[in-house]
C-alpha cells in the first residue's frame, strides 16, 4: 500500500513510518515540523526508496490537495496533532487550530481525492486518537469503544472533537474510516517533555524528579512499537466505520512507574546515591485525570492483536535507548518549553 502518514516525524508517527517501510509499504510523511517533530527519528529510513517527505501543514488545504494529487495514497494514517496536556492548559489555541481545524481540512482533502477517484472501496482514512477523550475512571472499570466521551483538558477536548468530525464524515459522506484510541505511549524517541523521558533525563542530570500530586494517578502504558504494529493491524484488517481501543495491558501508578525507572537506572548507570532520592512531589496538574485503563477485548478478539512487551521489558528497552542516544535528546532539550514546568495555570 501507499500510505500518507500525517505527523510522521513525531514520536508515534515515526514509529509507524519505520515499521510500515520495514513491511514494504510506500510511505509519504506529511509533517509541519513543529517543536515536537524531529526528522532524526527517521534517519534509519530517510534514504529508503519507499520513503517520501512532504513539509506541509494539515491546516493548509491547498498543500493537502497537491500532496494527494501527487502521491495518490491508498490510505491516510492521521497522527498529526498537538499532544501535550500541560501545553494545552497554557495555550489551548494551537490545539484547537491543529487538532480540530486541521483534521477538518484533512478530511475534506481526503474526501475530495476519494470522490474524484470514483470512491474506491479499498481507500481508508485511519484517525489515531487517545483514551483521554473518555475522561477519568475510578478505582475500577475500563474504557470500551462505547464509553461516553467526557474530556477534561483542552487537549483531550480537541481530540474528542476530531474523533466526532471523523465519524460525521463517515456517516454523512460515506468516507471509509477506521478509528483507534490508545493508552499512554512510551519508548524510543519519546519527546523529552513527557513523563518517562523527564524522569530519565532529570535523574541522569542530578535534578529533582517531579511527580505531580502524590503520584497516585494511574495510566495504562503501551510500548510505542507495539502501538505501531496495532495501528497497521487496524488499518489493514479493521472494519470500516469501527473504532478500536488499543491498550498496553500495563496499568501502573505514576509513583510506582518512577520507582521502576529509578531502579533500572541504579542498575544500568549507577550513581553515588539511589536515583529515587531525587523524587520530588510538586503541585498537581489542574484537572488531572485519576486513572485511564483500556479494555482491549475488541482488537484482541476481532483482529487478533495483543501487546508483545510488558511494562518491565519496555521500560528496560527505553532506559537503555536513552542512555545510548544522548546526542538525540540533548539537541531537543534546547527547544522552547522543554525542561520547564508547564500547565500550572488553573
Amino acid at each position: 500500500m501507499k500510505l500518507l502518514v500525517t505527523g510522521g516525524a513525531g514520536f508515534i508517527g515515526s514509529a509507524v513510518v519505520r515499521l510500515a517501510i520495514a513491511r514494504g509499504h510506500d510511505v509519504v510523511n506529511l509533517d509541519a515540523l513543529t517543536y515536537a517533530a524531529c526528522l532524526d527519528n527517521l534517519a534509519s529510513v530517510s534514504a529508503d526508496p519507499l520513503y517520501r517527505f512532504e513539509h506541509a501543514d494539515i491546516r493548509d488545504r491547498a498543500a493537502l490537495d497537491r500532496i494527494f494529487a501527487a502521491h495518490a495514497p491508498d490510505a491516510v494514517m492521521h497522527l498529526a496533532a498537538e499532544s501535550h496536556v500541560d501545553r494545552s492548559i497554557d495555550g489551548p489555541s494551537d490545539f484547537i487550530d491543529t487538532n480540530i481545524t486541521g483534521t477538518f481540512h484533512l478530511l475534506e482533502a481526503a474526501r475530495a481525492y476519494w470522490t474524484a477517484g470514483g470512491k474506491p472501496d479499498g481507500f481508508r482514512f485511519h484517525h489515531i486518537s487517545t483514551d483521554e477523550v473518555f475522561g477519568t475512571l475510578g478505582e475500577t472499570g475500563q474504557f470500551t469503544e462505547t464509553t461516553p466521551y467526557a474530556p477534561n483538558s483542552p487537549y483531550s477536548a480537541s481530540k474528542a472533537a476530531s474523533d466526532h468530525l471523523v465519524r460525521a464524515w463517515a456517516e454523512t459522506y460515506g468516507l471509509p474510516v477506521v478509528l483507534s484510541n490508545c493508552s499512554n505511549n512510551y519508548g524510543p524517541y519519546h519527546f523529552p517533555e513527557k513523563l518517562i523521558p523527564v524522569v530519565i533525563l532529570n535523574a541522569l542530570a542530578g535534578q529533582p524528579i517531579p511527580v505531580y500530586g502524590k503520584g497516585e494517578n494511574v495510566r495504562d502504558w503501551l510500548y510505542v512499537e507495539d502501538h505501531a504494529d496495532a495501528l497497521l493491524t487496524v488499518l489493514t484488517r479493521g472494519e470500516t466505520g469501527r473504532s478500536y481501543n488499543i491498550g498496553g495491558e500495563n496499568e501502573a501508578r505514576n509513583i510506582d512507574l518512577v520507582h521502576m525507572i529509578c531502579g533500572l537506572l541504579d542498575r544500568m548507570r549507577p550513581a553515588a546515591r539511589p536515583y529515587a532520592e531525587q523524587i520530588t512531589f510538586v503541585t498537581d496538574r489542574p484537572g488531572h485525570d485519576a486513572r485511564y485503563a483500556i479494555d482491549p477485548t475488541r482488537i484482541s478478539t476481532e483482529l487478533g492483536w495483543r501487546p508483545s512487551v510488558t511494562l518491565e521489558q519496555g521500560l528496560e528497552r527505553t532506559v537503555r535507548w536513552y542512555l545510548d542516544n544522548a546526542p538525540w535528546w540533548r539537541a531537543l532539550q534546547q527547544r522552547a518549553g522543554v525542561g520547564v514546568r508547564l500547565g500550572k495555570s488553573a
